[in-house]
């Protein structure tokens, strides 16, 4: 009976997968997620700040607006959607998940993203809260 039913789940299955390229499907992600939507790292003499997470997730958002210690607000650069292809959320080969400022200047990041349905979710991160070792 089992090997019946096995091809079966095999073709069933592309049916029910989600791509994660609506705010309906990436928003409950990003909201469970929120610690993580970014980290700085120190490098070589530098703070980098990533948006990996994020961008990860970029399909369903709208924009990723962020700000560096209370500063400038910022637009995140998300790279396109590949829709149409099997991972439409993977990062591009030639795309940087990360910003470069001097070494110990990163103390707090706000960030807000925009969900391609027009809502927002927002957050705030000190240093030692997302601080890569």
């Amino acid at each position: 009976m089992l090997r019946f039913l096995l091809p079966l789940c095999l073709v069933a299955a592309p049916a029910f997968a989600q791509s994660f390229t609506t705010a309906a499907e990436v928003k409950p992600i990003l909201q469970a997620t929120r610690a993580n939507w970014i980290a700085v790292r120190e490098y070589d003499g530098k703070d980098l700040v990533y948006f990996t997470h994020l961008e990860s997730w970029r399909c369903g958002l709208d924009r990723v607006v962020f700000a560096i210690n209370g500063g400038a607000l910022s637009d995140w650069p998300l790279p396109p959607c590949a829709e149409g292809t099997a991972q439409p959320n993977a990062i591009p080969a030639d795309h940087l998940p990360f910003i470069e400022q001097p070494l110990g200047q990163v103390q707090r990041v706000d960030v807000m993203v925009v969900y391609d349905d027009g809502s927002a979710d927002s957050a705030s991160f000190d240093r030692a809260a997302v601080l890569m070792p």
